[in-house]
């Protein structure tokens, strides 16, 4: 069974009122949208030109750690283009049927967006080349020697694909987005800027010093940031007046038992393992998913990508590997 962390950046969806409660924190234009900035920069010029020739953006893939963004930003992308978005998955699309049905239901101008999108199926990716390039896809009619084409002209429209893995990616495929941007994680400071911004839609009140302690817990990643001021402001109405100073964050992040760096347990029990049981590592990635419960790439797109960023694990070609800054922080000695 899979281990339930606060600090996950997977979609929650478990209840429904906390998935409309995540949608009313996120911004719908690029002045309410935090940090990425040489991101928002080089779209806002493609945006403008486009507008200027009334013409569809050309299409947008945004690849990156989970949490940073992508969804927002493609929505952010359609507002600011005046254009209707249509938001499926990879995951969903089984059958080219299923994507024909989705493109000739669009409109001129709008937006396709397809989250995950390395999980399409190739036969699935190779109608989308045509579309991409030509606005156009063909479709067989019968089968056998009487067999015929058929080409249906679309809209002109624009992809915009999100991905965890680009590397996943055909690469026919990726070579026809125009295009091609990847989520940095935040800075600190900006993560403050968002957590102050969804208190006051949420709101509730929070000292500037509170949300700097939040958001050096979170991470570096806004999905984070905000499911954690949601789970302090439950703390704060119940234990206190409502107000989240640093006392009530204090004592909601040591319930939550969450650390200084924004390491859970999860990351502890990984951490403590290699060392443990493994002398520091190297250890295979199939040994550390048998340990914590969880599959292989839940590891490696979830929970590795913050401990690398921050210099506590190292990947190499024998496996996973503590460093001296992760003994240090579990309070343990190299021997």
């Amino acid at each position: 069974m899979a281990i339930e962390r606060i600090v996950n950046t997977q979609n929650n969806n478990d209840e429904q009122n906390e998935e409309l409660l995540d949608l009313s924190l996120r911004p719908r234009t690029f002045a309410d949208y935090i940090g990425q900035e040489r991101i928002k920069t080089n779209l806002q010029l493609a945006i403008k030109a486009a507008k200027k020739r009334s013409e569809p953006i050309d299409h947008v893939l945004l690849y990156g750690p989970p949490g940073l963004g992508k969804t927002t930003l493609a929505t952010v992308i359609a507002n600011e283009m005046g254009s209707q978005i249509r938001v499926t998955s990879g995951a969903a699309i089984d059958r080219a049927a299923d994507l024909a049905s989705l493109l000739t239901n669009l409109q001129d101008g709008d937006i396709l967006f397809i989250d995950e999108i390395h999980r399409l199926n190739r036969s699935v990716e190779e109608v989308l080349y045509s579309a991409m390039e030509d606005y156009a896809i063909d479709i067989m009619l019968g089968k056998g020697p009487t067999a015929k084409s058929l080409r249906l002209d679309l809209p002109k429209f624009t992809l915009i694909g999100a991905t965890t893995r680009t590397g996943a990616l055909a690469a026919p495929l990726r070579d026809r987005f125009g295009h091609i941007h990847r989520l940095e994680f935040y800075e600190p400071s900006e993560i403050a800027k968002v957590v102050e911004r969804s208190s006051g839609i949420l709101g509730t009140s929070i000292h500037s010093e509170a949300a700097d302690k939040l958001s050096t817990r979170s991470r570096l990643t806004p999905r984070i940031a905000n499911r954690l001021l949601k789970r302090v402001r439950d703390y704060a109405d119940v234990n206190g007046d409502g107000i989240i100073d640093t006392v009530i964050a204090d004592k909601a992040l040591k319930l939550l038992e969450i650390d200084n760096l924004g390491l859970d347990n999860t990351d502890r029990l990984l951490i403590n393992s290699i060392i443990d049981n493994h002398q520091g590592g190297p250890v295979g990635l199939n040994t550390l998913a048998a340990i914590l419960g969880d599959e292989a790439t839940t590891i490696e797109d979830f929970i590795e990508p913050y401990l690398l960023q921050i210099g506590m694990l190292e990947r190499t070609p024998r496996g996973r590997k503590v460093t001296s800054k992760a003994y240090a922080h579990v309070g343990k000695t190299p021997k």
